[in-house]
């Protein structure tokens, strides 16, 4: 059977891991913002994850005159609760110094997404500023994925714990019950997007549990459809990327920000 992309990526994963140093300097931002109690209470009446992604293997460059920073202001602006930033550098045109430079520019919640499959990587994201980071079980067996979990706790920072199916739902929950699962609509084998995924797996989470749609959603009615079926928020990132205009896109699909101020914690 032919290798997959997500297994090519965590093999270059660890390839990189291999040579891997630890950054050199202290966390510059102190204060760590929490992403379940900005999804708990979304400035929208639906919770907004936009992320920043300059490129994916499947699609390639997303514009060309892309500008982590001005996005960051953008989301902002628009009412986003948290921004996600890609970190990985070789399949996603991503890195640790654009994440250095968001946390910069904002005071919200920053969701450090990147295939994490050491522990050192979450030392890193703490050390750069990030709040939380992506935990794919996908990626790894429940053992490991629950040890990430723990050192995610360990540095006081918060883990989006991301399934696919019913199956890696089930296996994880055996396990522990995570804060937050996000509920990916793209196959990371195939790289192919179904938005009905949560139709499968949220019956299964306690209601306890804050769910994140992640990948695909694209219009007004993709919102709807998610909290009609018990998402609390979604993770965006190529719809607003690719738009002419991020701010209008992100008001064509959730209206205009309904509550509080993007600096409260």
């Amino acid at each position: 059977m032919s290798e997959s992309i997500l297994d090519q990526i965590l093999r270059t994963k660890a390839n990189e891991l291999a040579e891997f140093q630890m950054p050199a300097f202290n966390r510059e931002q102190p204060a760590i913002y929490s992403l379940k109690k900005a999804l708990a209470r979304p400035r929208h009446r639906f919770g907004l994850i936009a992320e920043i992604k300059e490129a994916s293997p499947s699609k390639g460059v997303f514009r060309r005159d892309f500008n982590a920073e001005r996005l960051a202001h953008a989301y902002v602006a628009s009412g986003a609760d948290a921004i996600s930033v890609l970190t990985d550098r070789l399949y996603f045109h991503g890195s640790i110094e654009r994440l250095q430079s968001v946390r910069r520019e904002v005071r919200l919640p920053i969701l450090r997404k990147d295939f994490i499959i050491d522990e050192r990587q979450i030392e890193e994201a703490y050390l750069c500023g990030a709040d939380a980071v992506l935990l794919i079980a996908g990626a790894m067996d429940t053992k490991q994925l629950h040890q990430l979990y723990a050192t995610v706790k360990a540095f006081r920072l918060e883990a989006l714990v991301e399934v696919h199916s019913r199956q890696e739902a089930e296996a994880v929950l055996n396990r522990f019950t995570p804060e937050i699962v996000g509920i990916n609509n793209r196959d990371l084998k195939t790289f192919r997007t179904d938005l009905h995924a949560i139709e499968q797996i949220r019956p299964l989470i306690p209601q306890s549990v804050l769910i994140v749609s992640e990948s695909g959603v694209q219009t007004r009615a993709d919102i709807q459809f998610l909290q009609e079926n018990g998402a609390n928020a979604a993770l965006i990132g190529e719809t607003l990327i690719r738009a002419d205009s991020p701010e209008k896109k992100i008001e064509d699909l959730y209206g205009k920000v309904v509550t509080r101020d993007a600096t409260l914690n």
